[in-house]
Parts: C-alpha cells; sequence; structure tokens
C-alpha cells in the first residue's frame, strides 16, 4: 500500500506541476486556457483525494510518517483547493462596470501552492529533506 501511495504521489505532484504551467501559459498569452483547464481541475481535485484516502487507510493500518508535516503537505492541497473553489465564485459577484475574475485564475494560482506542498509532501514521505 505504500508504494501505491508513493507512486500516486509522484502522479499528483505531475498533475499539479501541468495546471500551474498551463496556468501561467495562459496569461503570458493574454487568453483563456480552455475547455480541457476545467477536465484538468476535475482529474487533479479526484487524484488529490485518492491520495488522502490511500494516506488515511495507511494511517488506519498504523503506518505512520516520519514527521506530522507530511499529514499538511498532504492535505494542504484539498484545503487549498477549497478556497480556490469560494475565491473563483467571489470573483464572479462585481459591481456593474467592474470585470470579474476570470474563474481559472484561482486554479492556476492552486495548482502552484498544491505543486509545492504535494513536492513537500513526497519528499518528507521518501524521507527527503
Amino acid at each position: 500500500m505504500s508504494d501505491i501511495h508513493a507512486f500516486v504521489g509522484f502522479v499528483v505532484v505531475a498533475i499539479f506541476t501541468v495546471g500551474w504551467i498551463w496556468g501561467l501559459g495562459a496569461w503570458i498569452a493574454k487568453r483563456g486556457p480552455g475547455d480541457a483547464y476545467w477536465v484538468w481541475l476535475t482529474v487533479a481535485q479526484v487524484v488529490a483525494g485518492l491520495q488522502a484516502v490511500l494516506g488515511i487507510i495507511l494511517l488506519l493500518m498504523g503506518k505512520r510518517p516520519d514527521t506530522w508535516l507530511h499529514l499538511v503537505y498532504g492535505f494542504g492541497p484539498l484545503i487549498v483547493l477549497a478556497v480556490a473553489h469560494g475565491v473563483a465564485r467571489e470573483g464572479q459577484k462585481v459591481k456593474p462596470g467592474v470585470e470579474p475574475m476570470k474563474p481559472w485564475v484561482p486554479f492556476a494560482w492552486a495548482a502552484f501552492i498544491c505543486f509545492g506542498l504535494t513536492m513537500r509532501g513526497l519528499m518528507t514521505g521518501l524521507g527527503i529533506g
């Protein structure tokens, strides 16, 4: 089970890497990331949730990480994604004459933050740094 958790850890880092680079590219190109970005977001959320479930199963099996920070890094992305949903939703509520926030922007930032969190989580899980 630990091997599966480690493998999915690499996958989660890769998925969040794609998300923030995609968002950065869309920002540089001064256009939206396209409809496929929302598919990426769905996949990212499902895989991050799956990784958290695998981590909980490992905890229930009595396997504890070497540091409590691993748990912060592991569950942090779920919180960051929830906050991004709230920010994206609130960014659409603006006064007349004010342009609403592009809804993909909070998720690009969330992907950047989640990339860092999951990378550190993977590193602590593998005993690096």
